[in-house]
């Protein structure tokens, strides 16, 4: 099953996208966008930086569980992973967005 972006509302009106694996497991997490048209930009911009693992950003909360940043070529975060239990299943996530995203579909729960 491929992998799909959805598109929500949150309480504050904002949008956001989550890009779901083919297992619904929600793999990354957008930022807050004031208009669907940038949260769809947002999604292009997922579907292009995810092809390079450079754009991927490891990192360490606090209390040591390691996550990831997606960044665009110009720095900015595009979105964000969960807390995961060890680096080897962090890689795992970044290995999922890079293979699910250019070929996700787009769900929009806002319509």
């Amino acid at each position: 099953m491929a992998g799909k972006f959805e598109i929500s509302k949150r309480s504050n009106g904002d949008y956001q996208f989550n890009l779901k694996a083919g297992n619904g497991q929600v793999i990354l997490t957008s930022e807050g966008y004031g208009d669907k048209d940038g949260c769809t930009n947002g999604i292009d911009s997922v579907r292009k930086h995810a092809q390079d693992d450079a754009n991927f950003e490891r990192k360490s909360a606090k209390d040591g569980s390691p996550y990831f940043n997606l960044k665009a070529s110009n720095g900015q975060i595009i979105g964000k992973s969960e807390m995961y239990s060890g680096d080897a299943a962090r890689d795992n996530g970044i290995r999922s967005v890079m293979e699910n995203a250019p070929s996700a579909s787009v769900a929009d729960t806002t319509a």
